[in-house]
């Protein structure tokens, strides 16, 4: 069973995410959180039951996603967790902080359930071992 997060500040994109995930064949626990804050507040006490992936969006009130995921590298409770940026933005600069920041994957949010599912489906059944082995640029964009 994998142990998902996904924190992003929209609603409809937590019910299309959380949909996504029921229609694919992979035995998940799946939270929900509406911003960073409420993120890091669960980790920081929560340290039994991490998440093994989290999807983060950017651009979220209170504590946005780029600060959260330098307060997740920066602590080696949590170094085990792979972070998959899950944003609107497509911005060169904002996939470039990300990389440089220890994200492992970034997805720019599909514009179709079709495609969210698609994508949702390619992470969940990444082999992360052997992709953080041959990790580089290339492969941290995820094309759907």
């Amino acid at each position: 069973m994998l142990n998902i997060i996904l924190t992003d500040d929209d609603k409809d994109d937590r019910l299309f995410f959380q949909e996504a995930i029921e229609d694919i064949s992979v035995k998940t626990n799946l939270k929900l959180f509406n911003h960073g804050q409420e993120l890091m507040t669960y980790l920081n006490e929560s340290t039994n039951n991490l998440p093994d992936l989290l999807f983060l969006d950017l651009n979220m009130p209170i504590k946005n996603g780029m600060e959260c995921l330098k307060e997740i590298k920066a602590n080696e409770q949590f170094k085990n967790i792979i972070i998959a940026i899950y944003s609107t933005s497509s911005s060169e600069s904002d996939i470039e902080n990300t990389f440089i920041n220890g994200a492992n994957i970034y997805i720019k949010k599909p514009d179709s359930f079709k495609k969210l599912k698609k994508a949702v489906e390619k992470v969940l059944k990444v082999n992360w071992q052997y992709h953080t082995s041959n990790f580089n640029r290339d492969t941290f964009l995820l094309r759907v």
